[in-house]
């Protein structure tokens, strides 16, 4: 059988570009040929042994921008070869509470490619034609963005942001820069909060309203002068760190909402009493349901900075020194990509 180049993470803190066999293409698959792939949040804390789904070893990779070069006798005609599009990454089992409930982007036995099941970081994958996105409008590259989007987008409509509501957004990596942008979309005044000046100021390029730097601000402080003494109505937190965990909590409106993307890499201490006495909502965020049109049609309308979140781009022989890189130094990184072929 042909072999072709993958990117695996083997084990916590080690990648090796390996060969792997060519996938085989099943009736109802289409074998895509992989242009960009985005390395995420997910991976880098795979990479740092951080990120309890992660399975290894395991080709990493799930933000993919492919062309289909193949179909299986049963995709139906609308999916052509030379199409380009992307992948909805997230296979679910059907049959849990989740599933049955509508709801399987949090299936209890959810398997991300990349963390439970070979990923993207290659040349070709097969993948069942339902699982496809595709737009004749959007590069390669911008279809590689769909996905983290997605996250972002999805934890915006778990909070059901509104017009004219008081957003803030806890960290501007790529999915928080989603959540940012769909709370703009919502029509939302969106309070961007980072800790890097060149991501706050991408944010800004993505609607923010307001940017808060919370190592040069005293963020409580920030947020009231924002507020006028309320605090927001919805805050995002897209960092999963426990001091930001609690500022959530802390920092938001009486009667508000908290959504949370990032996953707290160590145990969080609350003041239990501030949930019931403010009467909040505090919302878990995971994956996402329907948004990928969602977030196809809001790229497709070219105001998100496409140029800005895309920090580095890299060769597939040089992912994994540049995700060691970025494990050394993430503040100033939002997206790398991996290009593969010219």
């Amino acid at each position: 059988m042909d072999k072709i180049k993958a990117l695996v993470l083997v084990e916590p803190g080690q990648t090796e570009i390996r060969d792997i066999d060519m996938p085989v293409l099943g009736e109802s698959d289409v074998l895509l040929k992989i242009s960009y792939v985005g390395f995420c949040g997910g991976d880098l804390n795979g990479y740092r042994g951080l990120f309890e789904l992660q399975e290894y070893p395991n080709v990493l990779g799930h933000e993919v921008g492919a062309t289909i070069v193949q179909t299986g006798a049963q995709v139906p005609a609308e999916f052509m070869p030379g199409m380009n599009v992307t992948v909805n990454p997230y296979q679910n089992c059907g049959h849990c509470l989740s599933c049955r409930k509508g709801r399987p982007n949090a299936c209890q036995d959810n398997k991300t490619m990349g963390v439970r099941r070979p990923g993207a970081m290659t040349t070709f994958i097969a993948v069942p034609w339902q699982k496809l996105h595709t737009s004749a409008n959007l590069s390669l590259r911008e279809l590689a963005l769909v996905e983290p989007l997605t996250v972002g987008f999805h934890a915006a409509a778990r909070g059901r942001v509104a017009t004219g509501e008081k957003v803030a957004v806890i960290g501007c990596g790529i999915v928080g820069m989603g959540a940012l942008a769909a709370s703009v979309n919502r029509g939302a005044e969106v309070i961007a909060i980072d800790i890097d000046d060149a991501k706050l100021t991408i944010a800004r390029k993505t609607g923010a309203v307001h940017t808060i730097n919370s190592t040069k601000v005293d963020l409580h402080e920030a947020l009231m002068e924002i507020t006028n003494g309320d605090g927001p109505d919805v805050i995002i937190e897209a960092v999963g760190n426990p001091a930001t965990y609690r500022a959530a909590v802390d920092e938001v409106a009486y009667t508000g909402r908290v959504v949370y993307i990032g996953y707290a890499k160590k145990p969080v201490d609350y003041q239990t009493g501030t949930f019931v006495r403010k009467e909040i909502e505090i919302l878990g965020s995971r994956n996402c349901l329907g948004e990928f049109p969602e977030v196809i049609n809001y790229l497709e309308s070219g105001r998100f900075p496409v140029d800005d979140v895309i920090s580095r781009t890299v060769s597939l022989s040089d992912a994994g020194a540049a995700l060691a890189e970025w494990s050394e130094n993430p503040g100033p990184i939002t997206k790398i990509m991996v290009k593969f072929g010219d």
